[in-house]
């Protein structure tokens, strides 16, 4: 084989380690983006925080790093003098905590609770049962069985595994019967929270029951109903179930609304999962009768250039000290660029969906239009997979409430007229159906598609199901109630 040099042309994308940065701040949240800015801060000494006073501009840098001033404060050669001791900006609370803690009374005309934040890991629904189980005066053996049966209980508080399986994964040494067991499933039955390792719902329902007041109305019928008639129940079968335990209609309602004060799910309330908080990136509100969009720079430290750092720069200098500082100069001022190039892409994708959206902000998700990305992304001269990025986790601030930019964006179907109509449009019509139907005679999805037709929208009736499962509304056999 003959080895020779031939010459090509070719084109290739490259991406600048600026364009990089830029892309990577465009896809984060605002609280990431805020630990961004943070490690910025932290890592770069020629960033400081901008308090409004002393800003350096960008023509004063470039005109420091091209003439450079050796008389700068904290240059070579300074003859500043540090004295011994320097006066402190800081009070004592500051550094030492003193054991106490001031919740001050809330500002006139913030009604939000002080207590809101305020969060306590307690362990979740197991550490809850031990704690418990600890106070409980049971034999060493009877608290191992009781540990392993709150092992097997999940986070709505039923027991996922059977006794036979319990007592197949004791230790065999213990020779435990089934008996004791069942006998110790018992006793944890009886923890707070009332109906917690429970086997199904049935059972659930019967422990709850079981703490009610002797003299409390209809707990009699409730019991039995939940013992002999659990099916017809779940079936709301409500003339049947009426029949069989010989009630009338308000009295069967009644003991239904009884049953209905329980709680299925006891152990949901020991959800020790943190509340996750949402910083809106922009704030729509109407001004002179037009909807503007302002950008939330509070949960976002404002950046300059250092302007003692940016002075010590010398032009021609290859010294490994002002190499440092020009380094983190050219980082910084791209560090800047990349937040302002954030800062104006959000703010023109929000206005340009706050454009296309008006009729959702004036009168709600049923005057939502259809929207997609490559729409926005011809408005403003951008790529699709751009607006994919800013539109990822960025928030609203409305008067109607807080949303993600991609709850704008819906697909559509084709209406009578030959318009459109968004699919958020269509979900809330849905809803507001079901919420006015008749209790005794809840709509089917073929009625809802026929009601959506009489108004011009062609739907069929499995796009209605899948809106409806989307809305966690039930079946029209699950939603009947007694009227």
């Amino acid at each position: 084989m003959k080895q020779t040099l031939q010459l090509r042309i070719s084109q290739q994308l490259t991406m600048t380690p600026q364009l990089q940065q830029a892309i990577r701040l465009l896809q984060l949240s605002t609280l990431e983006l805020e630990t961004e800015v943070q490690d910025a801060l932290e890592s770069n000494p020629m960033l400081e925080q901008d308090d409004g006073e002393g800003t350096l501009p960008d023509e004063a840098v470039d005109n420091a790093e091209a003439t450079g001033n050796d008389n700068a404060p904290g240059a070579e050669g300074s003859s500043e003098v540090i004295p011994d001791e320097l006066p402190t900006d800081s009070n004592w609370d500051d550094v030492f905590d003193t054991g106490t803690s001031n919740i001050s009374a809330p500002e006139q005309g913030n009604t939000r609770d002080i207590y809101e934040t305020i969060t306590v890991s307690s362990g979740g629904l197991q550490g809850h049962l031990t704690w418990q189980l600890e106070l409980t005066n049971i034999s060493e053996t009877d608290k191992l069985i009781a540990r392993t049966i709150i092992d097997a209980i999940d986070d709505s508080g039923y027991l996922t595994a059977s006794l036979g399986e319990i007592h197949d994964n004791l230790d065999k040494t213990l020779e435990v019967d089934p008996e004791e067991v069942q006998a110790v499933l018992h006793r944890v039955q009886q923890f707070d929270p009332i109906g917690v390792s429970a086997r199904d719902l049935q059972e659930c329902l019967q422990l709850q029951l079981t703490q009610f007041e002797k003299s409390t109305p209809w707990l009699t019928e409730a019991k039995i109903l939940i013992r002999d008639y659990f099916g017809l129940l779940s079936n709301r079968d409500f003339s049947k179930l009426g029949k069989k335990m010989k009630l009338s209609t308000d009295d069967l309602k009644q003991v239904i609304h009884l049953i209905q004060s329980l709680n299925p799910r006891p152990g949901a309330q020991f959800n020790d999962t943190e509340p996750e908080y949402i910083a809106p990136d922009v704030y729509v509100k109407k001004k002179n009768g037009k909807w503007t969009v302002d950008l939330n720079t509070d949960s976002i430290p404002k950046l300059r250039i250092n302007s003692l750092y940016a002075n010590m720069v010398k032009r021609g200098s290859n010294s490994k000290g002002n190499n440092y500082l020009r380094t983190n100069l050219q980082e910084a001022r791209w560090f800047l660029k990349s937040l302002q190039s954030r800062h104006d892409t959000l703010i023109k994708v929000a206005t340009c969906i706050v454009e296309r959206q008006r009729g959702f902000l004036d009168y709600g998700e049923e005057a939502m239009k259809p929207l997609v990305l490559r729409s926005i992304a011809e408005a403003i001269d951008m790529h699709e997979s751009t607006i994919s990025r800013v539109t990822t986790r960025k928030y609203m601030h409305t008067p109607r409430g807080i949303f993600e930019f991609k709850f704008f964006f819906s697909s559509h179907v084709s209406t009578e007229t030959g318009g459109e109509c968004s699919a958020t449009a269509i979900r809330a019509i849905i809803k507001k159906l079901v919420a006015a139907e008749n209790p005794r005679k809840p709509l089917s999805d073929n009625k809802m598609a026929s009601v959506l037709a009489e108004q011009g929208i062609n739907v069929a009736r499995r796009t209605i199901a899948k809106y409806r499962e989307a809305l966690s509304i039930s079946p029209s056999n699950e939603r009947k109630r007694l009227a």
